[in-house]
């Protein structure tokens, strides 16, 4: 993927684009709540990279994929009617993988959310292995007198 200031302004544009269109909906029943993530381009701005999320249940998400698919000619069509470019970039969709990442790291905090607890709680109740300050002997009546 191509980070050229050309590049981004393009991808922008496309995802603009997809935004409004997809706001408008699609004749598709399969289709659900879409939200474009992130657009990305090819370094020769042949190609997009589209990514988008969905809310609902796993099925759900299967058949917004499936009818984003099947919409690609169309949305792709939309597209080349609202760029000035010469060639119109081929559209891939895929599935942005942010919800379950942001799952795995909630999960991933709690986890040692509760691991600092259980050691707090057994810092709490320990004590010193040998003298309160091993590393200072006691003072006896004799090194006073030096």
């Amino acid at each position: 993927m191509s980070n050229s200031p050309r590049a981004r302004k393009l991808a922008d544009q496309i995802h603009r684009v997809l935004a409004e269109r997809l706001q408008k909906g699609l004749r598709d029943p399969d289709m659900g709540y879409v939200t474009i993530t992130d657009v990305r381009m090819t370094g020769d701005l042949q190609h997009a990279s589209v990514f988008f999320t969905v809310m609902g249940s796993d099925d759900e998400r299967d058949k917004t994929a499936a009818a984003l698919t099947r919409a690609t000619g169309m949305l792709r069509t939309e597209v080349g009617k609202h760029l000035r470019v010469r060639l119109i970039p081929s559209l891939e969709f895929i599935p942005d993988a942010l919800p379950e990442t942001v799952g795995d790291i909630d999960r991933l905090l709690n986890e040692a959310k509760t691991r600092d607890e259980q050691v707090r709680q057994s810092a709490e109740a320990a004590s010193p292995a040998g003298d309160a300050d091993p590393y200072h002997p006691a003072r006896t009546d004799t090194d006073q007198t030096n």
